[in-house]
């Protein structure tokens, strides 16, 4: 297969969505001692790094026709990616704790493109099995009927007998008695209403004469005092 290693770079540090990352320790092909990585899974495609954030990724591994095993290792959370067939090499990865192996194991078994295959043939027999099985009949249930509700007018009053009517009249007529005409309260001097003319009758016509008597007043004293300065300048 012929992988394009400048868009897969790309690929690997572009912002599509990430099914998983984290540091794992991997051992080496060569040198069998584990070297600390750092994985990145998008996809069906396994990237790692020397360190995060780096720019490049040191490898890539495919995660297809393989199987996600334990390994029979001293060391402990360690787990391998087999594939199976001639001259194909197993990678061999080891966890922090057994939660972050059970963890990565889960999301690399996911990945590949025959787990979606399953998946799916799995889910089509679902649908196959719920497509022939007959729905049952809904069964119309009556539902009770509630019975008449008899409403009543409070003002509704049955009408008294005649001589019940009589003898409430009559009664009603001796009891009326005549009551004493009601003297009418004085009205206290705070609500007393005066109109403006009042108002202006009472104040306003004294006000305006004494200020009349005062321009007259004020009127000679300047013509006098012009005599007087008329008189100095001959």
């Amino acid at each position: 297969m012929k992988i394009n290693e400048k868009n897969l770079c790309a690929y690997a540090i572009s912002a599509t969505p990430v099914d998983r990352e984290g540091y794992l320790n991997k051992r080496g092909e060569v040198n069998r001692n584990f070297q600390r990585r750092y994985f990145i899974l998008k996809g069906n495609l396994l990237f790692y790094f020397d360190k995060k954030g780096d720019k490049e990724p040191v490898g890539v591994i495919i995660l297809e026709g393989c199987t996600i095993e334990l390994e029979e290792d001293d060391e402990q959370f360690t787990f391998k990616i087999v594939f199976h067939g001639a001259n194909n090499r197993s990678y061999i990865l080891g966890a922090e704790s057994q939660e972050s192996m059970e963890q990565w194991m889960k999301a690399l078994a996911c990945a590949g493109y025959d787990y979606m295959k399953l998946m799916v043939a799995e889910l089509q027999r679902q649908l196959d099995d719920i497509e022939e099985t007959p729905l049952p009949l809904a069964q119309a249930v009556s539902s009770p009927v509630p019975p008449p509700r008899q409403r009543h007018n409070p003002f509704n009053k049955p009408e008294a007998a005649p001589h019940q009517r009589s003898h409430s009249l009559r009664s009603s007529t001796n009891s009326v008695r005549l009551e004493e005409p009601q003297v009418p309260e004085a009205v206290p001097a705070s609500k007393i209403t005066i109109t403006f003319r009042e108002l202006h009758n009472a104040y306003g016509r004294p006000i305006l004469r004494d200020f009349n008597f005062w321009k007259s007043e004020r009127r000679a004293v300047l013509e006098k005092s012009q005599t007087v300065d008329n008189l100095i300048s001959f």
